[in-house]
């Protein structure tokens, strides 16, 4: 039996529901899987972990989790869910001020977020529901998180992270690439990247700006973006390296490197949204 089952989830905000949070989201989680929802701010990714932690009723579909309906036994998934959600919770009792002083005095973001994993998971849930843990994290942080994950996963606890940071993909068993509220892909991150279907670039140069400019007016690249200290320029498979190498020498941009890139998730995802 699946930890998570999603079918044909739609969720939208307004008196007029005039914002698209949620269309059509399907999809299921295996008993003991950490599984990743992967995408920028405002991909969805809180409607629908509060749509399965049973605070937020969706407009149409279905949802189980441990086998348990989301809104008819809400009671019963409480007691089995643990829920970090992506904002820290502040003291009503205390002022703003108060508030601030308290938690910039006492914990750091890293510890916050590890007692939030910690209260998550007191009651010993089956399933746990991470929103971004590791937001604002510093790298240090985020790879001892993960570290943590992976241990709790080994005792079997199903695991669904969401997160805006590509890389933290590669930590995952199966991801599910969500943009503006419909998922994109799902598979594991291996396959996704193998499914890239084009040739990748990555060139720079002293000045980056022009050089983006200059290769958006390319009409055989596909697209480029930045990456880094690179351009990431795709394009079609087989494309020929001095092709590429004549337009730079043509555009006079001076000090370009060029070499061949290997993708990653976050190439992918750029690809997915402009297909």
């Amino acid at each position: 039996m699946s930890a998570v089952s999603i079918s044909h989830i739609y969720k939208t905000y307004g008196k007029k529901k005039e914002v698209t949070a949620l269309t059509d989201i399907s999809f299921e989680v295996t008993k003991g899987e950490l599984f990743g929802i992967i995408g920028p701010d405002g991909a969805g990714k809180t409607s629908l972990f509060r749509i399965l932690t049973t605070l937020l009723l969706a407009d149409k579909g279905e949802a189980t989790v441990d086998g348990f309906d989301v809104v008819k036994d809400f009671k019963s998934i409480r007691k089995r869910v643990g829920y970090m959600p992506g904002k820290f919770s502040l003291y009503p009792d205390l002022t703003v001020e108060e508030n601030l002083n308290f938690f910039a005095t006492i914990f750091n973001t890293s510890i916050k977020e590890k007692l939030a994993l910690s209260c998550a998971l007191i009651h010993k849930p089956s399933v746990l529901f991470l929103d971004e843990p590791t937001t604002g994290v510093d790298a240090v942080s985020r790879k001892e998180f993960w570290g943590m994950l992976k241990s709790l996963k080994e005792q079997g606890i199903t695991i669904l992270v969401s997160t805006p940071y590509m890389d933290e993909a590669s930590m995952c068993d199966r991801v599910a690439l969500l943009q503006k509220g419909s998922i994109m892909a799902i598979d594991t991150p291996k396959a996704i990247v193998e499914a890239f279907a084009y040739d990748l670039w990555a060139v720079k140069a002293p000045a980056m700006l022009p050089l983006l400019r200059q290769l958006h007016q390319f009409d055989k690249i596909i697209r480029a973006y930045p990456s880094g200290v690179y351009h990431h320029v795709v394009v079609p498979k087989g494309f020929s390296e001095e092709i590429l190498k004549e337009f730079l020498v043509a555009s006079k941009i001076e000090g370009w490197e060029l070499h061949k890139q290997e993708p990653n998730i976050e190439d992918c995802f750029m690809s997915l949204m402009t297909e």
